[in-house]
């Protein structure tokens, strides 16, 4: 299984009109539900003077995470199609509230659901694509005359150091991807002396 996935590169805007309609949308990168949630909160506070405030969210790797919200739009025309630019894109780690000002002129269910995906959709190109890997985090104990062993593993992949303490028994966390993760701790066991603990 590939340790892939993608999320926004940095913050994103977009702008709408539609019948005299404003939508004003924004997609921000989030690693938690709370984080999400607290970010739909400021907005809307920051835009309490609009008429809905709708978002959809999609959060970690597996992309198993997610929620979105009509806010007072008729069911499935606003949050749906917000959360489809999303999956159309295969992106996570990532809010997007779409904010309307309601112009006077009712669009209707087809016209709700097309200006909520465009504003989704100006946001997410607005904020760019990039490309993360699932990261895994190992500690492994050794004596101090394995060292060498440890080390040369280590410098010999993208595995990165977090902490180490060498003394008579000496001890070293790292991360790397998690596709690497049978490898890398193949490699290691084969070290005389080594010990894994998560």
């Amino acid at each position: 299984m590939s340790d892939l996935y993608y999320t926004i590169e940095r913050e994103g805007e977009g702008q709408l009109r539609e019948k005299m309609s404003r939508f004003l949308a924004f997609a921000r990168k989030v690693s938690s539900v709370d984080e999400a949630k607290a970010l739909v909160k400021d907005y809307q506070n920051e835009y309490h003077d609009s008429r809905h405030v709708c978002w959809a969210y999609m959060i970690g790797p597996e992309r198993k995470e997610w929620q979105l919200n009509d806010n007072g739009e008729p069911s499935g025309t606003a949050g749906k199609p917000i959360l489809g630019q999303i999956n159309s894109k295969e992106l996570t780690d990532v809010l997007v509230v779409v904010v309307r000002y309601f112009g006077g002129i009712k669009l209707g269910t087809p016209g709700l659901i097309a200006a909520y995906r465009e504003a989704a959709r100006l946001a997410l190109e607005d904020s760019g694509r990039k490309e993360m890997h699932q990261m895994e985090t190992l500690t492994v104990s050794f004596p101090y005359m394995a060292a060498d062993g440890v080390m040369r593993i280590v410098k010999g992949g993208d595995v990165e150091v977090t902490e180490r303490t060498f003394d008579n028994t000496c001890s070293m966390t790292m991360r790397f991807r998690s596709d690497h993760s049978e490898e890398i701790r193949g490699k290691l066991l084969a070290v005389d002396g080594v010990t894994v603990s998560e």
